[in-house]
């Protein structure tokens, strides 16, 4: 198999892993779609991109990881929640890594409530904020692959202008 094949295998497992980690929270999505338009670069001895288009596609795929915790923080904002309900959706974030995928959307749902009920503030406040985490989390996952879809387009749009590489897919 020659370099050439084997970066743009290399490169579509990551990137096809990136995006099922979109789907699925546990999978770090944007920053796989990044490693594998880098593992394709590194790889592939036709490419001669600059420095800045790597640059440039790692702070998209950072961005992903800001616009989590900002929309989650939003959310609870938009829903008239306090301080304490936005802190207590961002720490319920960690929760993904105690009960798996659920706990994406269950954490800042249920840490929103609770940092609410602990400031003293009512239940059905506190159940808004928590409704107000998820919506957040809808606008981030909109987001998010909002952006991994400009950074895989601007890769393939790259790849395809080189001409000189052909693609397995």
């Amino acid at each position: 198999m020659d370099q050439v094949a084997l970066a743009s295998i290399i490169s579509f497992v990551l990137i096809i892993t990136g995006v099922a980690g979109l789907l699925l929270p546990t999978l770090p999505g944007a920053l796989m779609i990044w490693l594998g338009i880098v593992a394709f670069a590194f790889l592939d001895p036709n490419v001669h991109w600059p420095l800045s288009f790597f640059v440039a596609e790692g702070l998209l795929a950072f961005s992903t990881y800001v616009i989590d915790y900002l929309s989650t923080i939003w959310g609870v904002k938009k829903f008239n929640g306090t301080k304490a309900g936005a802190i207590g959706a961002v720490l319920g974030m960690l929760l993904v890594f105690v009960v798996g995928p659920p706990g994406i959307i269950i954490g800042p749902f249920i840490g929103a409530i609770i940092g609410e009920l602990l400031s003293g503030g009512e239940l059905r406040q506190a159940l808004t904020s928590g409704f107000g985490s998820f919506v957040g989390f809808i606008v981030a996952a909109f987001l998010r692959l909002l952006i991994c879809g400009i950074m895989i387009s601007w890769f393939l749009y790259k790849v395809i202008s080189a001409g000189s590489v052909n693609l397995p897919f």
